[in-house]
């Protein structure tokens, strides 16, 4: 079970935004960087970038705060956000990004997720954000008609190593996580699920080592680390004495 703590990158600096809307965006550090240092010092094993801008555009925008990240630290990322072709997934990989994952492009071009994760197996996700259910694309400014389920089922045997499910109405509001819903995707599919979105305290990271998130791999946690809402220390140690129960 691992415990992502994110980086939201927005014109070079670390922020959180509520509900997607990058008009509502809370500047949490000025310098990516040291705050991925920080994260890698208090324990954390894995990183979640996420490129907002890049998102929005379509392509990379904050490649240089994610080339400074990778310069300072030694775990694995995983990052997000404008990966639309087979050249940025080539980029990203190449550059020392441990897993890219794929948003607007899984819903837009399937196929070529299936080529990337049969290309670069295990080094590709699929982000998938709802709202209401359903998929939001283009940084979450349109719906789609596709649920979640229907979405993920098209890359069932395709070599995606990890589905990213985020409840954009709960992203950024520290409602907690829509478990009920994550959960229910993680049982209706064999690709490991990710929990996204709403995570605000030391319940829900209770709720993840639950046996009923079992099939979990994970959450990401953003603005309950930021705000301290979240004891990270005691969090990871809940996750290594479950982990060592096992």
């Amino acid at each position: 079970m691992i415990l992502f703590p994110a980086i939201d990158l927005k014109e070079g600096l670390a922020v959180r935004l509520e509900q997607g809307d990058m008009a509502r965006a809370t500047v949490f550090h000025r310098d990516p960087a040291a705050q991925a240092r920080a994260f890698e010092m208090q324990g954390f094993r894995y990183l979640h970038i996420v490129d907002l801008d890049g998102a929005f555009a379509g392509k990379p925008v904050n490649a240089d705060a994610v080339d400074r990240i990778l310069e300072t630290i030694g775990i694995p990322v995983q990052l997000g956000g404008g990966v639309r072709d087979m050249a940025t997934v080539e980029g990203w990989l190449g550059k020392g990004v441990d897993r890219v994952i794929i948003g607007t492009a899984a819903v837009r071009d399937p196929d070529f997720v299936k080529e990337a994760a049969k290309k670069y197996h295990g080094r590709v996700a699929v982000g998938l954000d709802a709202r209401d259910g359903k998929v939001a694309v283009e940084g979450w400014a349109e719906a789609s008609e596709l649920t979640v389920l229907d979405i993920a089922r098209r890359f069932e045997d395709a070599g995606v190593s990890a589905i990213i499910y985020t409840d954009i109405a709960r992203d950024g509001m520290l409602k907690g996580i829509n478990w009920d819903a994550t959960i229910a995707l993680a049982e209706a599919i064999s690709i490991p699920v990710i929990a996204s979105g709403g995570l605000a305290s030391m319940d829900d990271v209770r709720t993840l080592l639950e046996p009923r998130a079992r099939k979990l791999e994970g959450a990401i946690a953003g603005r309950a680390i930021y705000d301290g809402r979240l004891d990270v220390p005691e969090a990871l140690r809940m996750i290594r004495d479950a982990e060592a129960a096992h």
